[in-house]
């Protein structure tokens, strides 16, 4: 099971749109996009799981394909790249 993150995603989207775009990739495993506590509005940045076959055709095919007029950032997290305390490299 992979977890990819989904950046740049327009203030309009809901878990339904993300779900039926990732869908043509394989099974969505989970789902969350991040919601804005006051407004209810998207983040910009969402999660979703699915099986590690899936989850790279769905990054190949996705990062860098436009939705809702922003140009989507598509990435497989990555357990072994360590951050430091900063949130920098």
């Amino acid at each position: 099971m992979k977890k990819i993150l989904i950046g740049n995603l327009p203030s309009d989207t809901n878990e339904d749109a993300v779900r039926a775009l990732f869908a043509t990739f394989g099974t969505v495993r989970s789902i969350k996009v991040t919601a804005d506590l006051f407004t209810g509005k998207c983040r910009g940045f969402g999660f979703v799981e699915m099986e590690g076959h899936e989850a790279r055709a769905a990054q190949a095919g996705l990062d860098g394909k436009s939705f809702g007029g922003n140009m989507l950032r598509v990435r497989i997290e990555d357990k072994n790249r360590r951050m430091n305390p900063r949130g920098r490299r």
